[in-house]
């Protein structure tokens, strides 16, 4: 390969990974899943590169890339499973039933953090946000997969209908009925409103340090005050959830109990949202394990839902976690 030839791979290269994130986020609200969304879009970009040749600047190169990542998505999803989120399963439990097994990691909606998905610009972040919040995600996993497609691309990506049916091979007519039928859909499913988290906000901040304080301390009582009266708490890839401060106070103060002790380790954030690694006491003074990534979902100033990510082994890489945290024991010199 000449030095010409390699400087031009180099150069279309670049200008792929411009877009990496936002086709990052495009494939997750797709696909429910941060590792299959990663893998759609190398596939994108490996294909786009292998064919380069052949784009003639018909379209703009952001939707040339859209819509090979489309139909890679579409084939994902070429099967009746959908990801799903544990109180899309079941009803609520009561606090004390035993856990049941665990199910495999593509039954659920995963998390994904903002660094996969959200560019530098946070003006952006606004939209991105309140469109990868779980329960809109996991809303849209009740759509068939075409159909998911044309909502994401028109009313997220405020794609036109022209340019989103280019993107699908289909007919503008075609385009716009599915679309309407998606937003019936939608509107039966419901997505729940929760706030999108904003670090600059004081009352949101403090929020979530209340959080943190009342979780590392094990005081229930201060735990239950920042609950909102119908939250619910799931951990994945356990199909229990139990709903209200009550069941949530006694679940924690059973089943999860040896979550006492704990070490909440802020993150950047995931789907939107304050999220923490999760290290649980080993047993051993001043060293904590993995036990999840957690996700918490607000809304008007209380908590409304506590998701607990426990598939640590894939999660915390991906989060960019370390595998336990240490710290020095009290009153020894660091």
């Amino acid at each position: 390969m000449s030095e010409q030839t390699g400087t031009v791979d180099a150069d279309v290269m670049r200008s792929f990974e411009v877009h990496r994130r936002e086709l990052c986020a495009y494939a997750y609200r797709m696909l429910g899943s941060s590792f299959e969304a990663e893998d759609a879009v190398q596939d994108a970009f490996t294909r786009a590169w292998k064919s380069y040749d052949s784009f003639e600047g018909r379209a703009s190169l952001r939707s040339w890339l859209y819509k090979i990542t489309t139909n890679i998505c579409l084939d994902m999803l070429d099967g009746p499973q959908r990801r799903a989120r544990p109180m899309d399963l079941s009803s609520p439990s009561t606090p004390d039933r035993p856990l049941p097994p665990p199910q495999p990691d593509y039954v659920w909606v995963e998390p994904i953090p903002n660094s996969l998905a959200f560019g530098a610009d946070p003006a952006e972040h606004a939209t991105a946000k309140d469109s990868l919040r779980l329960a809109f995600v996991a809303a849209c996993q009740h759509l068939p997969a075409t159909q998911r497609a044309i909502l994401i691309m028109r009313e997220v990506l405020r794609f036109s209908a022209n340019e989103t049916a280019e993107a699908l091979t289909m007919s503008t007519a075609s385009v716009n009925s599915a679309l309407q039928r998606a937003r019936a859909t939608m509107s039966k499913v419901k997505p729940a409103d929760t706030d999108t988290y904003d670090d600059t906000d004081d009352d949101q901040r403090k929020l979530v340090e209340n959080f943190v304080t009342a979780f590392e301390s094990y005081d229930m009582d201060a735990l239950t005050n920042l609950l909102k009266s119908d939250v619910a708490l799931s951990m994945p890839p356990f199909d229990l959830w139990v709903s209200g401060p009550e069941n949530v106070a006694a679940f924690m103060l059973g089943t999860g109990a040896a979550c006492r002790g704990s070490r909440m380790v802020p993150l950047a954030g995931a789907n939107g949202h304050p999220a923490f690694g999760h290290y649980k006491p080993s047993g051993e003074p001043g060293r904590w394990v993995p036990w999840s990534i957690t996700v918490l979902e607000t809304r008007d100033g209380v908590i409304t839902g506590l998701n607990f990510f426990l598939d640590t082994e894939r999660l915390f890489p991906l989060f960019g976690l370390p595998p336990e945290w240490t710290e020095e024991p009290a009153g020894e010199p660091a």
